[in-house]
């Protein structure tokens, strides 16, 4: 493809591809699916910088942007409340920095939200330390995976079926370098088994998520003492940690690290990043921790201050012998986490999460009743759910999008046998009304 809009000829691009091992573009995109890749932008190649974003900008309002679609998707990626002074109080000189605070001095208040970002992830979590954030939900999987490892000197990891599909795609392929294995089974009921489970001599840990990808509670606490009678630690990975606003705390359940993805703080869907990871631990496994710890002291004058009290830099002198090769920390998402987190407050908090469970399940509980559709399993759940369909969905998903509406998310995507079922999410941005509208079309739908 050539246009006058890019900055480098047909020959450089050939160039760079041989200089990576491919011979075309398409091997390159080979992966993304073929109905992705099927479009042609077909620009005018005679236009100014101005005509060019007047052009793409017409062409960008044909795409729907999720304030205007009545959206029910969630899937590790949601959409909460943004206050309004969250942008104006983010953007502030004293706070917003992309660059890790080595120079206290100069970084009260960057390192400030640093520490206050941590404190509130260990009151939410019920642990003891957290770091000063990761890349995002699956490395942080991995992080707390390998922390595992090296805590019990073991290299068997046993993971939950109902975690997140893309997680323990990461996790398999970061496994391999490092000598992991991985063991799971299949799923009942939507629900890990324990007793499905492979019998191991020395598992290092259990990987479970909290609620899991399919919107399940499982039991924490019986699978806590499940794995610490072999000696093993109980991971727990949260997507939406909002939950915690209702649910209890995994560490008061057992949890000896928790991590996972804080994007619902503060931050935006955006096209599925930049998000926010996160690790929280017992205080006994801090040399272990990855990135970075801030901590608060008081300076020759009695002041508070901030430092960074533990940042592990040793991956430039160790390599891959180091205990961790995160080299930076998502310190804008931290800081836009740890000020919604101040303005929407503990009760706040509780509020937002009790509203979330309470139209997951009055959706849950009409959504049911439509004939033809049920929901897939019985267990309790928080504000995701799963809906499963006598008849194939894909007609229903097109027509439903002409509405501007997003039913949810199709599990087809990652598990071929649920063809006909949707993974529903809501939180406090879908009102009854925009429930009730889903109800009246898809019962109208299911009956034509």
């Amino acid at each position: 493809m050539h246009t006058p809009y890019l900055a480098h000829s047909s020959e450089e691009r050939q160039e760079m591809l041989s200089q990576i091992g491919y011979e075309s573009l398409a091997e390159i995109f080979a992966p993304i699916p073929a109905s992705l890749q099927d479009f042609e932008m077909d620009l005018p190649t005679q236009l100014s910088e101005l005509e060019l974003q007047q052009e793409l900008s017409a062409m960008a309002t044909k795409n729907t942007q999720i304030t205007q679609a009545n959206c029910f998707l969630g899937a590790g990626a949601y959409r909460h409340y943004l206050p309004a002074s969250l942008a104006a109080l983010g953007s502030r000189s004293e706070f917003l920095t992309a660059y890790t605070p080595y120079q206290a001095e100069i970084s009260q208040g960057t390192l400030q939200t640093i520490f206050e970002f941590q404190s509130a992830l260990c009151t939410l979590t019920g642990l003891d330390i957290a770091n000063a954030s990761n890349y995002e939900g699956a490395t942080s999987a991995v992080e707390a995976m390998s922390m595992a490892c090296r805590i019990t000197r073991r290299q068997d990891v046993l993971v939950s079926p109902t975690l997140h599909p893309e997680y323990r795609e990461v996790l398999t392929s970061y496994s391999k370098p490092l000598n992991y294995q991985l063991h799971s089974a299949p799923a009942e009921q939507g629900q890990l088994d324990l007793s499905t489970l492979p019998i191991l001599d020395q598992p290092a840990a259990l990987i479970v998520q909290y609620p899991n990808f399919l919107g399940q509670i499982e039991d924490l606490q019986a699978q806590a003492e499940w794995i610490h009678e072999r000696g093993g630690l109980l991971i727990v990975i949260m997507n939406d940690p909002v939950s915690l606003g209702l649910l209890e705390a995994p560490g008061v359940l057992g949890a000896d690290i928790v991590a996972g993805e804080a994007q619902a703080f503060g931050n935006a869907v955006s096209f599925g990043g930049p998000f926010l990871g996160f690790i929280t631990a017992r205080e006994k496994y801090l040399r272990q921790m990855p990135g970075r710890m801030c901590g608060v002291a008081e300076d020759n004058n009695g002041k508070t201050a901030y430092t960074l009290v533990l940042q592990t830099r040793e991956q430039h002198i160790r390599r891959e012998k180091a205990t961790s090769n995160i080299c930076t920390n998502q310190g804008l998402n931290a800081l836009q986490a740890t000020i919604w987190l101040s303005l929407i407050g503990k009760a706040g908090l509780q509020e937002m999460a009790q509203i979330c469970f309470q139209r997951a399940h009055y959706a849950a509980q009409r959504l049911s009743q439509i004939p033809g559709w049920k929901l897939s399993y019985p267990g309790p759940f928080f504000h995701e759910f799963v809906l499963e369909s006598e008849q194939p969905i894909e007609p229903i998903l097109q027509a439903l999008h002409q509405d501007q509406i997003a039913p949810g998310v199709s599990l087809k995507r990652w598990f071929p046998e649920m063809d006909r079922h949707l993974l529903v999410n809501l939180t406090e941005m879908n009102p009854v009304s925009a429930i009730d509208q889903l109800v009246e079309k898809l019962t109208a739908l299911s009956a034509s």
